[in-house]
């Protein structure tokens, strides 16, 4: 719940009003209340503009996740599955896009204009395994990219996940994180 709340809007609002009470109390002659409106207000304000101005919105699910996959998502989702979830779908400060760290490290994308933007998630089962699906904007890297990087892709997701992409429209890509089973 408090992952889908904006810091930078709870500072904007909370900032905006104890700024508007310091100035009604200072033109009130509330020497106390305006000095407070005042100390406490406008920092408030300008660290919530300055989060605005920092924010990444978190991404939504394409598609809502059915019972059965939230069932399987609970008995065999890993927790890099669940982290990957839970980092896309929270607001995240001070990054250009989702997951760019890890598109940097896989070689997807030469500049921050060129990495292939995280556009959408859902939850599904493939051959009854828990698949987390990433869908990203990539105009400027080829499905042949990604699927010379698609081993690449499961080492770095894994252990027990099994890296598929695919290309459902033009300059779209869908890479499907599936469970595996153990290995021992």
């Amino acid at each position: 719940m408090l992952r889908q709340i904006s810091l930078a809007q709870v500072g904007l609002v909370l900032g905006g009003l104890i700024t508007v009470v310091g100035f009604v109390a200072y033109f009130k002659d509330y020497a106390t209340l305006n000095l407070a409106g005042f100390f406490y207000g406008i920092p408030l304000l300008l660290g919530g503009l300055a989060l605005k101005a920092a924010e990444l919105e978190p991404v939504p699910f394409s598609e809502p996740t059915s019972e059965n996959v939230l069932a399987l998502r609970e008995q065999q989702a890993t927790d890099t599955q669940n982290q990957v979830r839970k980092d896309v779908t929270r607001y995240r400060y001070g990054q250009t896009a989702h997951l760019i760290d890890a598109l940097e490290r896989l070689g997807l994308g030469a500049t921050d204009d060129e990495h292939p933007q995280l556009q959408g998630i859902r939850e599904v089962a493939i051959d009854g395994a828990y698949t987390l699906i990433l869908e990203f904007d990539s105009p400027f890297v080829r499905l042949e990219t990604w699927q010379e990087k698609q081993e690449k892709l499961s080492k770095f997701f894994g252990p027990n996940i099994r890296a598929e992409v695919t290309q459902p429209q033009e300059e779209q890509i869908d890479l499907a994180l599936i469970k595996t089973e153990n290995k021992q």
